[in-house]
C-alpha cells in the first residue's frame, strides 16, 4: 500500500486553482502570524512581482533567472512564470493604475503640497529637470513622490516655472505651501512665474500671496559653504586622491592594491573609492576610505615600482604631487575631523521621508559654533580654510536666516530678529484663519485609496 501510494499519489493529486488552503497570513503589527484560508490568483503573484521588481530596485531579466523560476516552480507550480516583456507591461500598467490614484487623490482632497525642483546636464547635453511633492496625508504622515522627470529646453527661469506649471496642470495640484530649489538666479524668476500662476488660479493658491513660497536648499547652501572653503585644494588631498587614481586606474592594480590590504591584515573589505571634485562631501569619503587603509598606500610605496613610477611620469606638463608622505596622511585626519561634522549634516538636510525644517536652527547653529571655535586654533591649515567657510556662511546668514541665539549676535540684534520671526508666524496665522477658519480645514478625508504605500506607515510595502 505505501509503494502505491508513493508511485500514484502525485498523479492523482487534485489540483483545483479555486479551492482554498490554509495558509500563513502576514501579521498586522509586532510579530508572530495566524492561520487564514487564502486561493491561488494568477493575477495577484503577476501584480506582487511587479512590485517586488519595484520595491527591491531589480532588473527585468531577473524574471528569466533559473534559479528563481526553479524557486518559483517548487514554490508553485500552478504559477506561469512570466517572461521579461511580460513583467515591462504589468510595470507600465502598475505606473498607469497608481497614477490615476493619485490624480485622483489630489483632485478631491485638495492638499497643499511643498515642491523640491532640481534641474542639471547630461554627458550627451541634454537639459533634464525634476519635481518631487512632499505633503501630510490623513494619518499625520509625511508623503513623497516623484511627479515629473523629463527634458528641459535650457535652465532658464520661464523654462523652469513652465515645467512646474505643467506639472502642477497635468497633476491637478493648485495649492503649493513652499518650493524648494537652490540659489541659482534662474530659480527666482521661475517662482516668481509660479506665484503669479498660482494667485490666477485661486486666492488660496499660495500661502499669504506667495510672500514665502520660495525656499532655499539648505543641504545646497551648505554645499556651497563647504566648497568655498576647499576650493583651493591642500596638496595632501591631491597626493591622495592622485594615489587613488592609481589604484582605480586598471584592474592590475586594483588587484596589487587587494593583496596589500590582506597582507597588511587591515581587517576590512571596503575599498577606496574616488571624489568627484566638484562634490566636496566625495572628497570627505574619499580620504575617510584612503586613511581607513593608509598602510597598503605604504606598502605600494615600498614594493610596487609602478606606484612609484606613476609620481614621477608629467601630467598635463605638471608633475603629479605625491606619493601622500606621513605629513599628508597627519592632514587627511585633520580634514576628516573638521569635515565630519558638516557630512552629517548635509545627511540630515538631504532626508526625504521625514520634516527636516524643525532641525534646521540646532544645525544651523553647530555649524557656526564649529567655525567660530576653529578659525581661532592655532593649525593655520584648518583655521584659513574655516575662515573663509565662515565669510561663506555670513553671507548667506544675513540673507536666509531669520534669528540666532543671544549668545551668537547679541541681546539687542536677536530680539530685532525674533520680533520679525512672530511677525512671520502671525501673518501665516492670520491667513489660514481667514481662508479655513470658519470650515474647519480645506481639505476633506476621501475613499482613494493605493494599491500598496499607503499612508507612509511601518506596515506599508512603499513609501508614497
Amino acid at each position: 500500500m505505501n509503494t502505491h501510494i508513493v508511485k500514484r499519489r502525485k498523479k492523482y493529486r487534485p489540483v483545483d486553482p479555486t479551492q482554498k488552503v490554509l495558509v500563513k497570513q502576514p501579521p498586522l503589527s509586532g510579530f508572530g502570524s495566524s492561520l487564514g484560508v487564502s486561493k491561488f490568483d494568477q493575477l495577484k503573484c503577476k501584480r506582487a512581482l511587479a512590485e517586488m521588481l519595484i520595491l527591491d530596485e531589480l532588473p527585468f531579466r531577473f524574471v528569466e533567472n533559473r534559479g528563481f523560476r526553479r524557486f518559483c516552480f517548487e514554490l508553485c507550480p500552478l504559477y506561469d512564470l512570466p517572461s521579461r516583456r511580460t513583467i515591462v507591461r504589468e510595470l507600465y500598467q502598475l505606473y498607469i493604475d497608481e497614477k490615476i490614484k493619485l490624480k485622483k487623490y489630489f483632485n478631491r482632497s485638495k492638499v497643499r503640497v511643498c515642491l523640491t525642483t532640481d534641474t542639471w546636464t547630461s554627458i550627451q547635453n541634454i537639459n533634464y529637470m525634476v519635481v518631487t511633492a512632499h505633503f501630510i496625508d490623513y494619518d499625520w504622515q509625511l508623503q513623497k513622490r516623484i511627479m515629473s522627470f523629463s527634458q528641459i529646453v535650457d535652465h532658464k527661469g520661464d523654462s523652469i516655472g513652465k515645467c512646474i506649471e505643467n506639472v502642477l496642470i497635468e497633476w491637478g495640484i493648485d495649492k503649493v505651501f513652499t518650493i524648494a530649489v537652490d540659489n541659482a538666479t534662474a530659480n527666482t524668476t521661475a517662482i516668481g512665474y509660479v506665484i503669479r500662476k498660482l494667485n490666477s488660479w485661486q486666492d488660496d493658491g499660495a500661502v499669504l500671496g506667495g510672500k514665502y513660497l520660495h525656499v532655499r536648499c539648505c543641504a545646497h547652501i551648505l554645499n556651497l559653504i563647504v566648497g568655498d572653503g576647499l576650493k583651493n585644494l591642500h596638496d595632501s588631498i591631491v597626493a591622495i586622491r592622485n594615489a587613488v587614481k592609481f589604484v582605480k586606474s586598471s584592474p592590475s592594480r586594483l588587484e596589487r592594491f587587494k593583496k596589500a590590504v590582506a597582507h597588511e591584515k587591515i581587517g576590512t573589505k571596503g575599498l577606496v573609492v574616488l571624489d568627484v571634485p566638484t562634490r566636496w562631501n566625495s572628497t570627505y569619503l574619499m580620504l575617510e576610505s584612503a586613511v581607513k587603509l593608509r598602510k597598503a598606500f605604504e606598502r605600494l610605496g615600498e614594493e610596487d615600482i609602478q606606484y612609484v613610477n606613476y609620481f614621477r611620469d608629467d601630467e598635463n606638463d605638471h608633475k603629479r604631487i605625491g606619493p601622500p608622505n606621513f605629513d599628508d596622511w597627519d592632514n587627511a585626519k585633520i580634514f576628516i575631523n573638521f569635515l565630519a561634522t558638516f557630512y552629517d549634516i548635509t545627511l540630515d538636510f538631504s532626508a526625504s521621508l521625514r520634516v527636516t525644517s524643525n532641525i534646521y536652527f540646532k544645525s544651523w547653529c553647530t555649524i557656526r559654533n564649529q567655525l567660530n571655535s576653529v578659525t581661532t586654533e592655532r593649525d593655520p591649515l584648518v583655521s584659513k580654510i574655516a575662515l573663509s567657510m565662515q565669510q561663506k556662511f555670513d553671507k548667506y546668514k544675513l540673507g536666509y536666516v531669520k534669528f540666532q541665539f543671544d549668545s551668537i549676535f547679541g541681546v539687542e540684534e536677536s530680539e530685532s530678529m525674533i520680533f520679525k520671526l512672530k511677525g512671520v508666524l502671525l501673518d501665516l496665522y492670520e491667513w489660514y484663519n481667514r481662508f479655513y477658519g470658519s470650515s474647519g480645514g480645506g481639505a476633506k478625508q476621501t475613499n482613494d485609496v493605493f494599491s500598496f504605500g499607503v499612508g507612509g506607515g511601518p506596515n506599508d510595502d512603499l513609501q508614497i
